[in-house]
């Protein structure tokens, strides 16, 4: 009597779904030499739209350098990474539309608002949002735990406390490595989820997998890309912030290009 073989086993409704590339480092280098292209070519009034993030950095460490959060400065300077895919939103509308020829002047940089995804937008910005909160929290946690509750009086004591001191370094070692796995977290979410809900109008929870998926069938490379981010982002931030109005354009756009690279669109 013959024996039937047994049919392989249909790939799961995920797998058929997730359209999801493997890179390599020319890719890097592609979506960083197309998004400068797109920032040269649109950088006039959209110049004028990256100096609202230096001047988020600037409010922020006012704040910090006020008095009882002067320990939170520079989680709440680093921390703004964390929020940088949310605000790069405008820019992947502008690098869309000047891919498929539209006009991409200002006035089309807050055009997710009209769009149908983007209550999944809002959706996956709050989760950004919360992560932020919560390396805060942590991070003044963490602070409370090596340093005790008392905050230094001024920002020159905290600084020397933090670099002549082994509880300084401490932190600076520990807060280093627990800001890693934050920004591992939500470079792994955001990399391609706001991009493609920019692109296609989809829902959060499918871009947030196809994201995720990207991330860990590319993940030597989305470590050199979050190295590359934190090393502009650093260059950006020196001095006071000014640097981010050309470095988050940048990488706004070099992130949509990366975006195309990721995915498969001809299978969302």
């Amino acid at each position: 009597m013959a024996i039937s073989q047994a049919a392989p086993a249909a790939p799961s409704l995920a797998q058929r779904r997730l359209p999801v590339r493997r890179i390599a480092p020319a890719d890097l280098n592609f979506a960083l030499k197309a998004g400068w292209r797109d920032f040269m070519s649109m950088r006039g009034d959209l110049l004028f739209a990256g100096l609202i993030y230096p001047l988020v950095g600037l409010l922020a460490a006012a704040i910090a350098l006020g008095g009882p959060l002067i320990p939170l400065f520079f989680p709440i300077a680093a921390g703004i990474a964390l929020l940088g895919p949310l605000t790069a939103i405008g820019f992947y509308e502008l690098a869309r539309r000047r891919e498929q020829g539209l006009d991409s002047g200002w006035s089309h940089f807050l055009d997710m608002r009209k769009r149908r995804a983007f209550a999944d937008v809002l959706g996956v910005g709050a989760i950004l949002i919360g992560l932020f909160a919560l390396w805060l929290v942590v991070a003044g946690s963490l602070f409370v735990a090596l340093w005790g509750p008392n905050t230094p009086p001024s920002i020159g004591a905290f600084l020397t406390r933090l670099f002549t001191t082994k509880e300084g370094w401490e932190l600076i070692v520990i807060g280093n490595a627990v800001g890693a796995l934050f920004a591992v977290a939500v470079l792994a979410l955001s990399v391609v989820s706001l991009p493609m809900l920019v692109d296609r109008d989809g829902r959060a929870g499918m871009a947030l997998r196809t994201s995720v998926a990207a991330f860990g069938a590319n993940f030597a490379m989305m470590v050199r890309w979050g190295l590359i981010v934190t090393a502009l982002l650093i260059l950006g931030s020196i001095p006071a912030f000014v640097g981010l109005a050309v470095v988050l354009p940048w990488l706004g756009y070099a992130t949509w290009h990366l975006y195309t690279r990721l995915v498969d669109r001809d299978r969302i």
